[in-house]
């Protein structure tokens, strides 16, 4: 069986399961639990709890809130005095580590129904990204990443797809909003890509998205105006399965700018062409984390 099959069967509708033994690790999943179990319980319920915009097109559900502070009380029953980084409730504390959280991402899926939502819980110690959690609680699939250590779907490694071009890939992405000025640029990137023969999917949920270029079910990710929560431990795991995290310009400082574009090194090299002016291979190859030894998918 391929890496990527591999990927694909692991969680499929089974129990989410880590195998670390982190402790730091292991209470991220434990939080994205409580807040999975909080939305899995609502998600056909979207007529029953109440909402607010928080910009434009930019809602927010009493779900999130809930659905944060369970995992806020986790961290700090075992960590009382680590930073938080919240959507919903923004920066708590200071302290080298430091927990982003995005308690929902895909409100505007969970606010219809739309089954494709998940929680996305990263560490950070000194502003490095050392652990990360993308749980997605209505297929029970748990992302797991711990630098060195390696990209996980519920107990099975996973890889970056093997991809070596843009033709026929298929590519993750989020249209931008609330910054219109944006807009042009992104559809020609968009324009750029599809020319190339390249089919673009629009999920809404940058977490996920990025947790599927991970596991090799996207070939690349690229989107625009994401804050931190959306990419942290996303962007972990697509390092500790053998991909590349970078801004479209080939920068490194995607977490901040919020510019991120995401794949194996031969793809993300081609897509980087097709969005612009091509980044100094200096910038790529000092971006990947590298991956810890391939292990069997066999039990």
């Amino acid at each position: 069986m391929t890496a990527r099959a591999c990927a694909y069967n692991a969680g499929t509708l089974r129990p989410a399961r880590t195998v670390s033994n982190h402790p730091l690790l292991n209470i991220a999943v434990r939080a994205a639990r409580q807040a999975g179990n909080v939305i899995a319980r609502n998600i056909d319920r979207f007529d029953a709890f109440s909402v607010w915009e928080k910009g434009a097109n930019d809602f927010v559900t009493e779900i999130d809130r809930v659905a944060e502070r369970r995992i806020i009380d986790t961290i700090r029953r075992s960590y009382p005095d680590h930073a938080l980084l919240a959507e919903e409730s923004g920066t708590h504390g200071r302290n080298d580590f430091e927990w982003v959280i995005d308690p929902l991402d895909g409100t505007a899926n969970f606010m219809r129904g739309y089954p494709h939502v998940a929680v996305s819980i990263g560490v950070r110690h000194r502003g490095r990204l050392e652990h990360g959690v993308v749980f997605d609680p209505l297929r029970q699939e748990l992302f797991t990443a711990s630098r060195g250590s390696g990209a996980r779907l519920n107990d099975r490694r996973i890889r970056v797809a093997a991809k070596s071009n843009l033709r026929g890939a298929l590519l993750g992405s989020g249209f931008v909003f609330g910054e219109l000025d944006r807009l042009d640029p992104y559809l020609a990137t968009l324009k750029a890509l599809i020319s190339g023969s390249v089919q673009i999917r629009r999920s809404g949920s940058a977490a996920l998205d990025l947790a599927y270029v991970a596991a090799g079910r996207l070939d690349g990710f690229w989107e625009l105006g994401l804050a931190p929560w959306d990419i942290a431990a996303g962007a972990l795991l697509v390092q500790e399965a053998g991909g590349i995290v970078t801004e479209p310009g080939g920068g490194d400082d995607y977490v901040r700018s919020g510019d991120v574009a995401a794949a194996n090194p031969k793809v993300l090299r081609a897509m980087l062409r097709a969005m612009g002016p091509p980044a100094p291979a200096h910038d790529l190859a000092g971006t990947a984390v590298d991956p810890a030894p391939e292990k069997s998918c066999a039990r």
